[in-house]
């Protein structure tokens, strides 16, 4: 198997399709592309089972299968006997065929995750902050990124095949949203990460918006089913999220597409507001602390917020059903098969959030629109850093990649 005039073998592996970030071109990538899309997708196929599912020939498949076992990515099965002829083989990927590092930047945390290639997570590192002051971020990244290759054998470390950015796009521009003191960002403006991070580790780095990159990760992670065309809500400290059309992450030509935080819905006064105004955890943490309580429990324990309150309350029916004029808004352009809505938050509260979304749609009226399901999220808290790692995985080794990385 050949990319760029290197052969992909023995110790020119690590060198072309990963350290290197040698682009692969033509029909034989695609059809690899294809063969890893399906065995995520299934989890383990024969041979046969992939020549059917892509009508390529059983000579084509049998030597993509090969190859790629060759290289380390692929794992044969126990044979599956009792068929007349020879026996089934399942193919399926090696979970030690490839790693991923990804990080999320978010405005009161960070975490870096590595995953393998069938999105194991090997390792995690969090790290909590009144608000994302440039120096330490980047002190926690490099820090972190070398004691998470530090657990990796010397193979394995050989097999990272890049790191994914999910982080706000013009981060500076949230210094008073977050409470930061008064330039205390400013150095964000002018901070390439991506190209000082790749530089500084050598693989390559590929950069998102924080919550188009979890619907990445719904979308490569995920157990929503068979979906190919849904609207995505990630609510974090800010409400955002992320379109899908055709199985496939749509960003649009500035990376920008899906940028629900600014769809205007219904204020708290009936006048209308951005959806970020209304349904981002940062409003729930202001109300709390308007009432006297410490609100940090809701970026440092997100598994479990415990005893709320009334304030909790009013910001579910608040929150539920700004989300439900935007899903109709959206519906209103693109016929959506589903809404997921997915957040920093218990599954408990989401669980809730889902049930008055529901609710406040059966309010609105949606004459001559199709609305979509409303389903909660499957991948929960970690969907950012996540969808980070899912970057390289998608833009390397797997159909229609994401959407173009944009400068931070």
């Amino acid at each position: 198997m050949e990319t760029g005039g290197q052969k992909l073998g023995s110790q020119e592996f690590g060198d072309s399709r990963f350290q290197l970030g040698t682009n692969q071109s033509g029909m034989r990538a695609h059809n690899e592309r294809l063969v890893f899309s399906l065995l995520r997708q299934h989890g383990s196929l024969a041979k046969s089972d992939i020549a059917r599912m892509t009508k390529l020939s059983a000579q084509t498949v049998s030597v993509i299968m090969r190859e790629l076992e060759q290289d380390g990515l692929l794992l044969r099965e126990e044979p599956i006997r009792g068929k007349i002829g020879q026996p089934s083989v399942p193919m399926s990927l090696d979970p030690e065929g490839a790693f991923f590092l990804g990080l999320k930047i978010g405005r009161r945390s960070a975490e870096l995750v590595l995953i393998d290639f069938v999105g194991t997570v090997r390792g995690m590192l969090h790290s909590s902050y009144l608000y994302p002051a440039p120096d330490a971020t980047m002190a926690f990244v490099r820090d972190g990124i070398r004691s998470l290759r530090a657990t990796l054998s010397p193979e394995q470390d050989r097999r990272i095949a890049g790191l994914g950015i999910a982080m706000p796009f013009e981060l500076w521009n949230w210094a008073d949203a977050v409470g930061a003191p008064r330039g205390a960002m400013d150095q964000w403006r002018s901070l390439d990460i991506r190209t000082e991070l790749q530089a500084e580790f050598g693989f390559p780095v590929y950069l998102q918006n924080d919550a188009t990159s979890a619907c990445g990760a719904e979308l490569v992670f995920g157990r929503s089913g068979n979906l190919r065309d849904f609207v995505y809500f990630y609510i974090g400290a800010f409400a955002g999220g992320g379109v899908v059309l055709n199985g496939r992450l749509y960003g649009g030509p500035t990376g920008n597409a899906g940028a629900l935080g600014s769809m205007p819905v219904p204020g708290m006064d009936g006048r209308p507001a951005q959806l970020i105004d209304v349904a981002s955890i940062a409003i729930l943490e202001k109300a709390l602390k308007q009432q006297g309580f410490d609100a940090t429990y809701l970026w440092t324990s997100p598994q479990d917020w415990g005893e709320v309150g009334p304030e909790l309350d009013h910001w579910i029916d608040r929150a539920g059903n700004a989300l439900a004029y935007a899903i109709v808004s959206a519906s209103a352009v693109i016929d959506f098969e589903a809404a997921v809505i997915d957040g920093w938050m218990p599954s408990s509260i989401r669980a809730r959030l889902v049930a008055m979304v529901a609710e406040a749609l059966r309010k609105i009226d949606v004459e001559g629109l199709a609305v979509p399901q409303v389903r909660e999220g499957t991948v929960g808290i970690h969907a950012r850093a996540l969808g980070g790692a899912s970057l390289p995985l998608s833009e390397r080794f797997l159909l229609g990649g994401s959407t173009p990385s944009k400068e931070a």
